[in-house]
C-alpha cells in the first residue's frame, strides 16, 4: 500500500465525513405538509370545546404541540394568507383587501413554499392556499412558489350555482348560507374539499417513488360559508345544543361603533336576507343563531373527517405536519357574526405542529402568544434549512426575511423568558357600519380608519386611528375608538375598560407598547 501522509489522510477523512453528512441530510430531510382550514376558530375537542366532534384532529394533536394562543394578522382571507405565506404583516404588504399582488405592488418577497423550493423541495398546492385572484396574481403565485400549477377542484365553479336544497323540498337554490346536501345531487357527485383531499392523497402516493422531499400545502374551504357539507354531519348536532351558546343578544353598550362588523355576507344570503334583520346591529333571532352555529360545527366535523382520511396516509415518522386556521369566526359573541373584526373570536386560531424530531405521546399545550407570522420561520427551522433572517423593520429591502419569530426553541422545550405579543389589524371606511362602502370588507381606496390590536398574556388593547390609504401612513393622535379587555376576568371581551380611570396606567402602557410594535 502506498504511503499517505498524515495531513492528506486527515483531509480525506474530513472530506468523507462531509460527504456522508451531506448525503444523510439529503436522504433524511423530512417532508412538510401544511393544512389550512378556512375560517376555523378553535372549535376542536383538543381546545376544550365540548360541542365539537373532531376525533381525527384530536387524535393527531395527541402527538403534537398545541398552541393555545395563536393569532391571525387580519381576520380576512387574502391579507391573512399572504401574511402567513410571506412572513410579513399586512402593513408591509399593503394588502387589506383582495386586490393587489405584493410582488408588483410592494416587493418581490420570497414566500414560504418558494423558500422550500429554492432549497430542493418539490412544492405543491391543493385547494385554497393562497387566496385566488388578484392577490396571488391569478396563478396562486405559480411558478415562483410552486413546482407545478396549483390544483383547484373542478366543482369550485359551482359554488354560486343552484346546489342547495330548499327547506322541505327538492328544489335546488343558490346563495344559501346553510346548505347540507346529499352528494348524489351535487355536480360530479362530490364537493370541492373532497376533491382537494383526494388530489393530496394522489400526490402523496406518487411522491413515494421520489427521493426528493416535498412541501405540500392543502387548503380546505370549510368551514367558510356557505355551509355546504354532506347531510349526515348535521345530524350529529342537535339544534337544542346551540340556543344558549352565548347570552349576547345585543351589541355591548361600551363597544365603539367602529369596532362593529354588521355581517353583511350573512345578511346577503337568500335564506337570511328576507328575515328582516335590522341593519347594522340586528339582532338575529335565537332560532337563526342556533341554526348558524349548528351548521358551523357540522362543517367542522365534515372537514375533520376529511383530515382523518389524509392523516391515515401520512408517514408521520418522515413528515412535519402543521394544522392551522387562517382566522377565526364569530358565532354570536357580542351579537356579531363572521370575521371582519379585532376581537379574540375573529383572530384566535388553532395551530398544531407535529414533527418527527420531537416525538410526543400526548398533546403538549404551549401557552405562549404566537402569530401566524411565526409559521414560516418555524417550518424552515424544523426542516433544518438555512435560517430565515429576521426583517429589519418593514424589511422592504430584504427579499427573504420574516417579521415573525421561530417557534423552534419552544418545540425544543426551551423557555427564553420572552414576553411575546400578537399584533393584528382591521380597516374601516368610517366610524359607523355601512353597506356602501362595505365596512366589513372595504377596498383600499375607501379605508379611512385602521384598528390595531395588541394581545398580551393578560390583555387585549385595540386602538382605532386615522389611516391615509394614499401613502399607508397613520395618525396615532386622531383616535376613533379605544378598547381594553382583561382576559384574566373577561375572556369573552364583554367589558371595555378603556374609559375607567383605574385602568389609565395599564391603558397608557399598552398604547405605548402597541405603537412601538407597529412602528
Amino acid at each position: 500500500m502506498s504511503h499517505i501522509s498524515a495531513p492528506l489522510l486527515l483531509l480525506l477523512l474530513l472530506l468523507r465525513t462531509a460527504l456522508c453528512s451531506g448525503a444523510a441530510s439529503t436522504t433524511a430531510r423530512h417532508n412538510v405538509v401544511m393544512i389550512i382550514f378556512d375560517d376555523l376558530r378553535p372549535a376542536l375537542g383538543v381546545y376544550g370545546d365540548s360541542l365539537a366532534r373532531t376525533p381525527h384532529l384530536d387524535a393527531f394533536a395527541q402527538g403534537s404541540n398545541v398552541f393555545s394562543h395563536a393569532y391571525s394578522q387580519q381576520a380576512l382571507c387574502a391579507p391573512s394568507r399572504n401574511s402567513l405565506l410571506t412572513g410579513r404583516r399586512p402593513d408591509t404588504l399593503h394588502l387589506y383587501d383582495f386586490y393587489s399582488y405584493w410582488r408588483s405592488f410592494v416587493g418581490n418577497f420570497t414566500t414560504l413554499p418558494q423558500y422550500f423550493k429554492q432549497h430542493g423541495y418539490y412544492t405543491y398546492s391543493c385547494g385554497k392556499v393562497f387566496h385566488p385572484g388578484l392577490s396571488s396574481n391569478n396563478t396562486d403565485d405559480y411558478p415562483l412558489s410552486w413546482s407545478a400549477p396549483a390544483f383547484h377542484p373542478r366543482t369550485e365553479q359551482f359554488m354560486n350555482s343552484p346546489v342547495c336544497p330548499e327547506h322541505g323540498g327538492g328544489v335546488l337554490r343558490k346563495n344559501y348560507l346553510i346548505c347540507p346536501v346529499e352528494l348524489q345531487t351535487q355536480p360530479y357527485k362530490t364537493l370541492p374539499d373532497i376533491e382537494s383531499v383526494t388530489e393530496a392523497l394522489r400526490f402523496i402516493e406518487a411522491r413515494k417513488r421520489s427521493r426528493q422531499p416535498y412541501f405540500l400545502a392543502l387548503g380546505i374551504h370549510k368551514p367558510h360559508i356557505n355551509f355546504r357539507f354532506p347531510m349526515q354531519f348535521l345530524e350529529r348536532f342537535p339544534l337544542t345544543h346551540f340556543y344558549n351558546y352565548t347570552e349576547d343578544a345585543l351589541k355591548p353598550p361600551d363597544m365603539p361603533d367602529v369596532a362593529w362588523n354588521p355581517y353583511t355576507d350573512i345578511r346577503s344570503r337568500d335564506d337570511f336576507k328576507h328575515r328582516n334583520i335590522s341593519f347594522p346591529y340586528g339582532p338575529i333571532s335565537r332560532q337563526q343563531a342556533a341554526q348558524i352555529r349548528q351548521a358551523y360545527y357540522a362543517s367542522v366535523a365534515y372537514v375533520d373527517d376529511l383530515f382523518g382520511k389524509l392523516l391515515a396516509r401520512l408517514d408521520l415518522e418522515r413528515t412535519v405536519v402543521v394544522v392551522l386556521g387562517d382566522h377565526g369566526w364569530s358565532l354570536g359573541e357580542h351579537a356579531e357574526w363572521a370575521k371582519y373584526s379585532n376581537f379574540e373570536v375573529a383572530l384566535r386560531v388553532p395551530l398544531i405542529i407535529r414533527s418527527p424530531e420531537f416525538p410526543l405521546r400526548q398533546a403538549r399545550q404551549l401557552h405562549s402568544i404566537t402569530e401566524l407570522l411565526d409559521v414560516f420561520p418555524t417550518l424552515v427551522d424544523l426542516a433544518h434549512l438555512p435560517p430565515l433572517a429576521v426583517c429589519n423593520g418593514s424589511g422592504l429591502e430584504q427579499l427573504s426575511c420574516s417579521q415573525g419569530k421561530s417557534l423552534y426553541p419552544l418545540l425544543q422545550g426551551l423557555d427564553l423568558g420572552e414576553d411575546y405579543v400578537a399584533i393584528s389589524q382591521y380597516p374601516r371606511p368610517g366610524m359607523l357600519p355601512t353597506k356602501h362602502p362595505n365596512s366589513d370588507k372595504p377596498k383600499l381606496r375607501n379605508i379611512k380608519i385602521m384598528g390595531y390590536s395588541l394581545r398580551t398574556n393578560h390583555f387585549r388593547y385595540t386602538l382605532w386611528v386615522r389611516f391615509h390609504a394614499h401613502n399607508f401612513s397613520r395618525d396615532w393622535h386622531n383616535i376613533y375608538g379605544e378598547e381594553l379587555y382583561d382576559h384574566r376576568l373577561d375572556s369573552g371581551e364583554e367589558f371595555n375598560l378603556a374609559a375607567l380611570p383605574e385602568f389609565n396606567s395599564i391603558r397608557q402602557h399598552l398604547r405605548w407598547r402597541l405603537i412601538e410594535a407597529v412602528g
